[in-house]
């Protein structure tokens, strides 16, 4: 099994357990994660967060699994559809900071009905994944955490059918309650006391000579950097006076 991931910054990295689902090809979601359940006596639905033990960090992509567990003669479908059915969709929305990312979903299957174009539908078990990771405003590595969790809310929107006829469509709205985390740092004093997990290794070293690279490539980086860091210190500030 060969696999690939690639993101557009350092700060964001895959969880571990993405990297086992790579390896072996498939998905295990983690019973002690949240999770929230729906659907009916046939047709199970379960929303969970996979990665991490479910728990939110700066940076660090998880995975909110939305997964159908349909019965034999049962699909549902993934979009387009013709006018008059539903297409499977799923809304989330958290706190400012809380990034969705493109969904991964599963290949549809191709279903051809008499009278009805032709439909792309999902049966069996179907996972559909939606990466997330939190910015510095919702969880930095430059102070501490302003709240200990937050809460998603996920609405999920299906239609389920067999060859014959179809359910009335359902929606499921579900919450979800994840404890945000702080992340590893090394001992450098520009980030000891900002409520970090501190290493017992120290980079300041690697820090100067970082810096001396970043300050002769771009000169104006560095305050750009402050006052960017100072804007986020003052909007926590802000959002804790505010509750």
């Amino acid at each position: 099994m060969v696999a690939k991931f690639f993101h557009d910054s350092y700060k964001k990295r895959d969880s571990p357990e993405l990297y086992i689902d790579a390896a072996l090809g498939q998905l295990n979601l983690d019973e002690n994660a949240p999770q929230a359940t729906g659907g009916d006596q046939d047709i199970a639905l379960t929303v969970a967060v996979h990665g991490g033990k479910g728990t939110v960090r700066q940076g660090v992509v998880r995975h909110l699994v939305v997964r159908f567990e349909l019965p034999d003669g049962i699909h549902i479908y993934g979009p387009p559809v013709p006018d008059g059915m539903i297409a499977t969709t799923v809304t989330i929305a958290g706190p400012e900071g809380f990034m969705v990312m493109p969904p991964e979903l599963p290949a549809t299957e191709k279903l051809t009905l008499p009278g009805v174009a032709e439909l792309n539908v999902w049966h069996g078990t179907v996972d559909l994944i939606y990466p997330f990771y939190a910015t510095g405003e919702l969880a930095s590595e430059c102070r501490p955490l302003d709240v200990p969790s937050i809460d998603i809310n996920i609405l999920v929107r299906y239609q389920a059918c067999t060859d014959q006829e179809c359910l009335l469509p359902k929606t499921e709205n579900l919450t979800l309650s994840l404890n945000l985390d702080v992340i590893d740092m090394p001992a450098i004093d520009i980030h000891t006391g900002h409520g970090q997990r501190e290493g017992n290794y120290d980079g300041t070293a690697a820090l100067k000579r970082l810096l001396a690279r970043k300050i002769k490539q771009h000169p104006l980086g560095v305050p750009i950097f402050l006052a960017k860091t100072l804007w986020l210190q003052i909007g926590a500030l802000l959002r804790k006076l505010s509750r």
